[in-house]
């Protein structure tokens, strides 16, 4: 199965193999959930990740806004940390670029409206 790749982010905006998404999505390897809600919308919290926790990625990149406005709860870190799940958060710009580069088996939840 090929990785989905992000071929542009600019504000408000993310291509991933060719499709244009203007709302915060999640990026599995085989599929995206986009328009993707979060109970608070500047705080990501575990109900938000319910898939992804399922999924179990080695890897998750959140991407927390082009200005870094979203912030993770600490009982998103506990349990990423207890699953066995990297996560890694950064503004937009650098998780982009670090979903790209990741060879591991990742997911990534980006905040694109803020």
């Amino acid at each position: 199965m090929k990785d989905m790749h992000i071929d542009s982010y600019r504000f408000g905006n993310i291509v991933v193999d060719g499709k244009s998404f203007d709302k915060d999505l999640i990026i599995f390897p085989d599929r995206i959930i986009d328009n993707w809600w979060r109970k608070e919308g500047h705080m990501l919290q575990l109900a938000d990740l319910e898939e992804v926790v399922e999924f179990m990625p080695e890897v998750l990149v959140v991407g927390t806004g082009d200005t870094g406005m979203m912030k993770i709860a600490e009982e998103v870190i506990e349990r990423m940390k207890h699953e066995g799940i990297q996560m890694i958060a950064y503004k937009n710009k650098d998780a982009v670029r670090i979903f790209n580069e990741s060879k591991k088996k990742k997911v990534g939840a980006f905040h694109l409206t803020c």
